[in-house]
């Protein structure tokens, strides 16, 4: 009779025990409390100094911290380095368990090589989370119904930077149009000002924060997803080798420095803080690094503007390129315990904790939270308060394929130091029409 009770007992206890280990799930829609020792391999861009990738990185530390059983192997990149790392890591299917990840052409790309795992089932599992995005931010990370990851800012890639000391100074005007900017360029360089610093030896620079938008401009934004599908547009067209034209004319007023493709993003930004140029085009995230790295004299006298609207062109003015942000990528080939710790890292960087922190890092994000004013820096303010009245329009390399960008980025390149455009017009051309034939 004794024995039988214990046997009861047993039962009894292993019972408790099998439904305790299925009931587990957790607030961050993870399932995974297991002590089981598992090592997650992750690659981000935050290796700057900038309010963003410091937020990030605290954030890594304390995922650390509160689970030893996780260990994490972090390989934090440049921005032209993460990219090209993954590309050669795709190729030879060597993928990271996460990975900060593009929305649009890396996305599909991505997908067609089979190296992504969809999150709906996760993404439901938190709905709360899922449906505080605003209005499609989720579209460029979704191929056929799948979501493959979800933004953890928002970027705006192509906003004019200006110290208006330098402005009131040298009584130049603002620039709202092409003419008043080019009068810009003359009158600094007429005062030893470089008028706009550029870093383009990542050569995506000059293509992702200026020319994006001076090609809408001309274009027009229809035009421009015609020539990506090739579906009754191509980039030999008159208007875009216009844009060409017109953004070669920045190349030939000297409106950068000497040597703007030898020099990096993060020099570019170092040119302006210094006092030394009078404005630099950069996306949303240069507040970030600002806020982090500026001197008080230059942050005060910094304000942000789009860039000035041209004469004839058939895209809308109050508009900037850019995409809802970068994401996270989920190795296809994770499952089990590993899958669990790697979506429980996701949502601690890219759910509702993640995004907050990343608005108090001076960072636009792609949610629903309100920014407080009293905690944040005044440059960010002035940024928040312009893109609500900004609309943004694809920048190139979210949609091109990634031989194309390659010929548009060093195409550009040479554009600025007097290549003929039409010549450059028809390498994109080719290299967009072979990828999508």
């Amino acid at each position: 009779m004794l024995k039988a009770a214990k046997l009861g007992l047993v039962g009894i206890l292993i019972v408790v025990l099998l439904a305790a280990c299925g009931s587990n799930s957790t607030s961050d829609g993870s399932t995974n409390k297991s002590t089981e020792k598992i090592t997650l391999t992750i690659w981000n861009n935050w290796s700057g100094q900038d309010a963003k990738a410091v937020a990030m990185r605290k954030i890594l530390e304390d995922f650390q911290a509160e689970n030893p059983n996780i260990t994490l192997e972090i390989e934090a990149l440049a921005t032209d380095g993460l990219k090209t790392r993954l590309r050669t890591a795709a190729a030879a299917d060597e993928m990271p368990d996460l990975f900060v990840m593009w929305p649009g052409a890396m996305t599909k790309e991505f997908v067609q090589g089979d190296l992504l795992q969809p999150i709906n089932e996760f993404l439901d599992q938190n709905a709360e989370w899922k449906n505080n995005f605003i209005e499609n931010a989720l579209v460029d990370f979704t191929v056929e119904d799948n979501i493959y990851s979800v933004p953890m800012n928002l970027a705006p890639s192509s906003l004019l930077y200006y110290n208006e000391d330098l402005f009131k100074q040298y009584n130049v005007k603002v620039p709202t149009t092409w003419d008043e900017l080019l009068q810009a360029v003359d009158t600094f360089n007429a005062n030893n000002i470089i008028p706009i610093a550029l870093g383009n030896k990542a050569n995506w620079v000059a293509q992702s924060t200026t020319f994006s938008t001076i090609g809408d401009r001309v274009t027009g934004t229809e035009w421009f997803l015609k020539a990506v599908d090739q579906n009754g547009a191509s980039f030999t067209d008159p208007e875009f080798i216009e844009a060409l034209k017109l953004y070669q004319e920045l190349g030939e007023a000297k409106a950068y420095q000497e040597g703007f493709n030898s020099i990096d993003e993060n020099q570019m930004l170092q040119l302006y803080t210094q006092g030394k140029a009078a404005m630099v085009i950069n996306g949303g995230w240069a507040v970030a690094g600002l806020v982090n790295t500026a001197s008080e004299e230059i942050l005060n006298a910094t304000n942000i503007t789009i860039l000035p609207t041209v004469d004839g062109g058939k895209g809308a003015a109050k508009t900037t390129a850019g995409v809802v942000g970068t994401g996270l990528g989920v190795n296809k080939k994770l499952s089990g315990a590993k899958k669990d710790a790697a979506m429980k890292l996701f949502y601690a960087l890219a759910g509702p904790d993640g995004q907050k922190a990343t608005l108090e890092s001076s960072t636009l994000i792609s949610y629903n939270l309100e920014l407080d004013p009293s905690k944040a820096n005044p440059l960010f303010i002035k940024l928040t308060e312009l893109m609500k009245e900004t609309k943004i329009v694809p920048v190139y390399d979210s949609k091109l394929s990634s031989a194309a960008v390659e010929a548009i980025n060093n195409g550009l390149q040479e554009l600025l130091l007097g290549g003929d455009p039409e010549d450059i017009a028809k390498r994109i051309q080719a290299a967009q029409a072979g990828a999508v034939n």
